[in-house]
């Protein structure tokens, strides 16, 4: 089984929300493969969808346990850290980039500052 290493981006039609999500098959991809990831990735898109995240800390704020990295990037745990999901943000533009979604054996073997 290999990481999903497709980028993924939220494109907001404004500056306000994040309105659009395009390749939301990456994450569909992914649970396809991993069914027990499905309805926490669900939510995880419901979540980054409704949410107007400005800095790393207000993202802190929503997902306690995400680590911020350098560079706008930001770890998700997701299903109780069986799986990581790792995002690149642009506060400014309300864009997310998925760089990496797969499982914690997966992600112990990238370099998530530079993936």
């Amino acid at each position: 089984m290999f990481p999903y290493w497709e980028f993924m981006i939220i494109f907001a039609s404004s500056f306000v929300h994040m309105d659009r999500i395009f390749a939301k098959s990456t994450l569909k991809n992914f649970w396809e493969q991993h069914p027990d990831s499905e309805q926490y990735l669900k939510t995880w898109f419901d979540t980054a969808m409704s949410s107007n995240w400005t800095t790393p800390n207000e993202v802190k704020q929503t997902y306690v346990n995400a680590s911020v990295l350098k560079d706008s990037r930001i770890v998700f745990n997701i299903k109780g850290n069986s799986y990581r999901l790792v995002a690149k943000f642009n506060f400014r533009k309300q864009w997310i980039f998925i760089s990496f979604i797969g499982t914690h054996v997966e992600y112990d073997k990238i370099d998530a500052n530079t993936i």
